[in-house]
């Protein structure tokens, strides 16, 4: 299928999703006409995001079939789009051809220079700092991110793209649907695998058909599950802080709110906290050194990576208490955030909104250890329901059943159904020296909360 010069009408449905907002993006900048639906449109919320895209050129249709007419080419769907879906059901109707997001990013991907990033943690990120550094470096890529790139967010964009001339790409990767066995790299990265979705001996088999369809390998060696998998005779840089690792940080100092280190005899500073991101930045070195980018012009940019929204985003201080938005959702993020932010802070007020409720059961185990390791007897868990986002889910798990067995196991858990709840304790029990971290996945409107907490905490005047 040719997308690059017969100019298409492409409708998306699920437009306000991390991998579809950016890829309607990247059609626009092609040339094609891009009209959309979300059932959060209809909803009213997230209505930042597209008031950009309406703004950029996109239309914007209710989720009830009206947006797809004859007009349309092609109907583009995600994986999280169900069969009764109204659009689907009229596009089925008229033959209009239907295709996966991620089939048609591999298409314009695979015909590019391209590096995709994967893993079960980071990819994100590494995606945003890998895109700064070919940016920096005159490479002007074109790059599709699931998050919010703050040194491309603007008023009139999201920051979820860069548009580039050139023919390099940098996207990231997704395992979470299966659609990662679909990009043929010629820079392979994989940052960790770990439970996260799917069963992991199903992660092994996506991750290893990526790494084979991979021309050149970027692999982290410091990820227990990676450092026992046999890479097959390809070209391969492997990253991390152990000795072995051929992009190696050392001379590491942790800051407040970033690091510094050095790689190569060369210094780098990160104005992003935590170990993790430090990883973050070697992965995203070692994709850019296969393009031949110097160490130096890599420290160079990642001193001006501002990250990336909802990961480790602080979203303000009011008397000494901080409030930070993060993304975290499966076992390892939540470590890695927890770990980070008690660093700084007397106690740690997690609010943590589980994502789905198949997620949720299906992590429910290792949601429970983590927190039961990572919660301190000074802290506190406060936890709403489970976010339901539509769809024909089996609710046979609740926050509240999380709630009962960690309290059992002696974790300070609440279980607080209304975010108003939330907010009464928040008010009564922070002090200065605490920190206020919000996490869960794919729900911009707990951004909206940490802005109302800090609000809050503002006008009472803790101090």
């Amino acid at each position: 299928m040719e997308t690059s010069r017969k100019v298409l009408n492409y409708h998306l449905v699920g437009l306000g999703g991390s991998g579809m907002s950016p890829l309607a993006q990247v059609l626009l900048a092609r040339g094609h006409r891009v009209s959309g639906s979300d059932r959060n449109l209809d909803r009213g919320t997230n209505h930042p995001l597209f008031q950009k895209l309406s703004r950029l050129g996109i239309t914007c249709f209710p989720q009830d079939g009206s947006g797809v007419t004859e007009a349309i080419s092609m109907v583009v769907i995600s994986s999280a789009i169900e069969e009764d879906n109204p659009d689907m059901q009229k596009a089925r109707g008229m033959g209009i051809p239907i295709i996966q997001r991620a089939s048609l990013l591999s298409i314009l991907f695979n015909e590019r220079n391209g590096t995709a990033i994967a893993g079960t943690n980071g990819k994100t990120t590494v995606t945003g700092m890998a895109t700064l550094i070919m940016d920096r470096a005159g490479l002007d890529p074109t790059a599709v991110v699931g998050g919010y790139m703050k040194n491309y967010a603007s008023e009139s964009r999201p920051g979820n793209v860069r548009i580039g001339r050139s023919d390099v790409m940098c996207i990231e990767a997704d395992e979470s649907d299966g659609t990662l066995a679909y990009y043929r790299p010629k820079v392979g990265v994989v940052t960790s695998i770990s439970k996260d979705h799917k069963p992991l001996e199903a992660l092994m088999g996506l991750f290893l058909i990526f790494i084979q369809n991979s021309a050149r390998l970027v692999i982290n060696v410091d990820c227990p599950v990676l450092s026992k998998v046999k890479l097959p005779p390809k070209e391969t840089l492997t990253y991390g802080l152990q000795e072995k690792a051929q992009i190696r940080a050392t001379d590491i100092v942790y800051k407040t709110w970033g690091s510094c280190f050095r790689v190569g005899g060369v210094n780098f500073e990160l104005k992003v906290p935590g170990r993790h991101n430090i990883l973050n930045a070697l992965a995203a070195v070692a994709a850019c050194s296969m393009g031949s980018v110097t160490l130096e012009k890599a420290a160079e940019a990642l001193g001006e990576f501002q990250g990336i929204g909802r990961r480790l985003d602080l979203v303000g201080e009011t008397h000494g208490i901080k409030v930070i938005d993060d993304f975290a959702h499966n076992p390892d993020k939540i470590q890695a955030a927890l770990e980070t932010v008690k660093q700084g802070s007397r106690r740690v007020f997690v609010v943590y909104q589980p994502h789905g409720f198949g997620p949720t059961k299906f992590m429910k185990e290792e949601l429970i250890e983590v927190f039961s390791r990572a919660i301190s007897k000074e802290d506190a868990l406060l936890m709403p329901e489970i976010l339901y986002l539509g769809g024909t889910a089996r609710k046979d798990i609740s926050s509240q059943m999380l709630v009962q067995e960690l309290v059992a196991r002696g974790v300070n858990a609440h279980y607080l159904p209304e975010r108003s709840h939330i907010l009464g304790l928040l008010m009564a029990e922070v002090r200065p020296g605490d920190t206020v971290l919000v996490m869960g996945a794919r729900d911009d409107t707990l951004t909206d909360f940490c802005h109302e907490i800090l609000t809050s905490l503002h006008r009472n005047g803790h101090n």
